[in-house]
């Protein structure tokens, strides 16, 4: 879901932007800026990566031993709403601090130096340096809107939206996360994981396919706000994504444990997007449009032709 998080949170935020009026080079710029807050509470797979480093297996390193390690401290206090919050206000407190002056740059300290002790108190040493990586790395992104002349108010709003998004795109995909850490509150009905299906392979296929109308969802903005004409851009080879549906003798039924297979598998069809030698005399950009179009279409076909293909043919 990590493209996903990032192109929910840019869909809305370009959107909401061109809605207001804004040109379309800021829409693009502060939805950019969202995408990237939502991408940020899975800093926290840094753990995970510093642990393996630091152990003797290392270098033999299973995708089991990984989450593992990951699990210990992966969807806890950076996936909180409450932290996401203050987060986003300290951050936009931080770019507020050349127009408001240092009392600003102080609250934003305060803020965010109060979270990362608060977490530390509660859960020690380690989930307090994970929150002090995601505080930097969340500076070092405001920074950057900085540059592009992004401010303090939407970098408030493009914080929330991005940090308080996140967490609801993971609940297809695992355990619901710590939603309101550190206060003790039950997440209701997101507590454990959202099924869409009691068959496994059909909650895989469904969060699939959740995720594809996302990426699809960003690039039909993106689209949008250019001035694209996609049926132009499409290209018929990405019919022959449907012959994917004959993937299901080949590959076992897939599960959200058990995804790798199907997932790179059907991924590998977005090369039909690849333009012929022909193709290749055309505008560059105009290359790049015609593939990532052609690309998602034959992607969308080929996963509608498995799914047609495991609910008709017999197990």
């Amino acid at each position: 879901m990590f493209i996903g998080h990032f192109l929910a949170a840019f869909a809305i935020a370009a959107s909401v932007a061109a809605w207001r009026g804004w040109p379309e080079e800021r829409a693009l710029v502060v939805g950019v800026v969202a995408g990237s807050f939502a991408t940020l509470p899975d800093v926290d797979m840094l753990y995970a990566v510093v642990g393996l480093i630091g152990s003797l297996e290392g270098a033999f390193v299973t995708s089991d031993a990984f989450w593992d390690v990951a699990n210990e401290i992966h969807r806890g206090a950076t996936h909180s709403l409450v932290v996401g919050v203050f987060a986003a206000i300290g951050f936009a407190a931080w770019r507020a601090r050349d127009s408001y002056g240092p009392q600003a740059g102080t609250l934003s300290g305060l803020i965010l130096g109060g979270l990362i002790l608060i977490v530390t108190v509660i859960d020690g040493i380690a989930p307090g340096a994970v929150v002090a990586a995601f505080v930097l790395v969340g500076v070092g992104l405001v920074t950057s809107a900085e540059r592009v002349g992004v401010g303090p108010r939407a970098v408030l709003g493009a914080g929330v939206l991005g940090l308080v998004s996140h967490p609801f795109g993971d609940v297809l995909a695992g355990p619901s996360p710590a939603l309101f850490y550190p206060l003790p509150i039950e997440a209701g009905l997101l507590n454990g994981q959202m099924l869409l299906s009691s068959d496994p392979t059909l909650h895989l296929l469904g969060a699939f396919f959740i995720e594809l109308t996302i990426i699809w969802a960003g690039f039909l903005v993106v689209a949008r706000l250019r001035g694209w004409r996609l049926k132009r851009h499409l290209n018929r080879r990405a019919a022959l994504g449907i012959a994917y549906g004959g993937a299901v003798f080949a590959i076992p039924a897939p599960t959200v444990e058990t995804a790798s297979p199907f997932v790179f598998s059907v991924l590998l069809i977005g090369f039909i997007g690849i333009p012929n030698r022909s193709g290749w005399q055309e505008d560059r950009s105009i290359q790049l449009i015609n593939t990532v179009t052609t690309a998602l279409a034959a992607v969308t076909l080929a996963a509608a032709a498995y799914t047609v293909s495991y609910l008709v043919l017999p197990a």
